[in-house]
């Protein structure tokens, strides 16, 4: 899938998983999920591929196949892109802490070659991605036609 992507150019879909849901079924993979691109890979120490995606857009998957070797499609819809709307005057304190965290760990610093922490939305996405609340949570921010919700949320997790 990974050579697939970037022979063509393209690139591929990424979800998070749900560890109730039944696999058999297809359960287990929650159905808001991000396109992505490769943007860089390695060959690790372990023999593994490690592979650097970006995120461009989220969708919301459809229904799902299993292909013979295993890896699965689906059929997706786009999302609206949530937009930083004029009820959002500052994210503060949400973009302080986040570039402290940037600052004290330079590893999660690295993954992200141009930090946008005047962005409301980019500073959003990022601490979706690294709050430790469960990925049904996330996934009810995501569904949402903006980030209002998710930006209270935070907003008071952080204060």
């Amino acid at each position: 899938m990974v050579k697939e992507a970037c022979k063509a150019d393209t690139g591929f879909g990424i979800c998070m998983l749900n560890s109730q849901g039944d696999k058999d079924k297809n359960e287990h993979i929650y159905p808001i999920g991000t396109f992505v691109k490769v943007i860089d890979f390695d060959l690790l120490d372990n023999g593994f591929l490690g592979v650097t995606v970006e995120g461009h857009k989220c969708f919301s998957i459809k229904s799902i196949a299993n292909e013979s070797d295993g890896l699965r499609t689906a059929n997706c819809q786009w999302l609206d892109e949530w937009t930083a709307q004029s009820e959002i005057h500052s994210i503060a304190p949400i973009d302080e802490r986040l570039r402290e965290i940037f600052e004290k760990y330079p590893e999660l610093q690295s993954l992200y070659q141009n930090p946008k922490f005047t962005d409301p939305i980019w500073v959003i996405y990022r601490w979706l991605e690294l709050i430790p609340v469960d990925a049904k949570q996330k996934q009810q921010f995501l569904q949402q036609k903006n980030c209002l919700d998710a930006l209270k949320f935070l907003t008071e997790l952080v204060e």
